[in-house]
C-alpha cells in the first residue's frame, strides 16, 4: 500500500499565541487514535514555531545557515502525518477530516504527497 506524507502549513501571524485550544486538541487527539485504529497512521507530530526553527541552504556551491523566524514566509511547517491508505483517495479523506476539526479562525493547508517507493 502506498505511503503519503501530509505536511501541514500553518499561518503563524493568525495562528493563536497560545496554541491550539484545549477543544482542539480533544478532538485532533480523537482523529489521531481513529486513524491510528484504521492501521493508516504510520507517524504524526506538531513542529515548534519557526523562531526555533534553522534553515540550511545549499545554492551555487555554497551552504547558508538562517536562524527563524523566517518572516518572509507567509505559511511555515507546523506538523506533519505520514500515513498507509489504500490510494490518494483514502489518504486525501483522512487529510480533510483532519483539517475539519480545527477551529473556524485557524488558517490550515495540507500538502499531500505520496512517497516514491524504491
Amino acid at each position: 500500500m502506498p505511503r503519503y506524507l501530509s505536511l501541514i502549513r500553518i499561518d503563524e501571524a493568525t495562528a493563536p499565541a497560545e496554541g491550539p485550544s484545549p477543544e482542539l486538541m480533544r478532538r485532533m487527539g480523537e482523529l489521531i487514535e481513529e486513524v491510528t485504529k484504521a492501521g493508516v497512521m504510520l507517524d504524526t507530530a506538531g513542529l515548534t514555531p519557526s523562531a526555533q526553527g534553522t534553515r540550511v541552504r545549499w545554492e551555487g556551491g555554497e551552504i547558508s545557515v538562517t536562524d527563524g523566524p523566517f518572516t518572509e514566509s507567509k505559511e511555515v511547517i507546523g506538523g506533519y502525518a505520514l500515513m498507509q491508505c489504500k490510494d490518494r483517495a483514502e489518504a486525501l479523506e483522512w487529510t480533510k477530516r483532519f483539517l475539519r476539526v480545527h477551529e473556524d479562525f485557524w488558517t490550515v493547508t495540507c500538502e499531500l504527497r505520496e512517497i516514491a517507493e524504491g
